[in-house]
């Protein structure tokens, strides 16, 4: 059961993606606690204009205590270079904080361009939640 809920909508435009211009996005991110592991179901679109969104959620993750973080995303989610920013940000903080991070829910070709940039020193990528819990916990 989630213990937190996160709302905001992304109002979409300028150079973001042609194809999603003015196109409004909403996008929830709930925490729920499996024993030692926080994850953080992001549902929606990772854009830059997800970055306070994001930031305040990691946050409220840490200000709990969290020691492991899981992030799901969405298998549809888009995800831009302004939102990989984000994401980068985030590993960032959960090194600086001496967090253990994972991600899981992403499509084959986010797993392929995440190893590209690096994201994968960083953090596991974990199929599925289960498998993800299994070996974070």
């Amino acid at each position: 059961m989630p213990t937190s809920f996160y709302r905001f909508a992304n109002i979409m435009g300028g150079t973001e993606s042609a194809s999603r211009d003015m196109q409004q996005h909403t996008n929830e991110i709930t925490f729920e606690h499996h024993g030692p592991v926080t994850l953080l179901d992001i549902r929606g679109d990772i854009t830059s204009f997800s970055e306070p969104f994001l930031n305040q959620a990691y946050q409220s993750a840490n200000d709990q205590g969290a020691g492991k973080i899981l992030l799901k995303i969405g298998n549809d989610a888009y995800i831009n270079s302004g939102g990989i920013g984000v994401l980068i940000q985030i590993l960032a903080l959960t090194k600086q904080n001496n967090q253990l991070i994972g991600i899981t829910g992403i499509s084959d070709h986010f797993k392929k361009i995440f190893n590209m940039v690096g994201i994968t020193k960083f953090a596991a990528i974990h199929d599925s939640v289960e498998n993800a819990l299994e070996v974070m916990g």
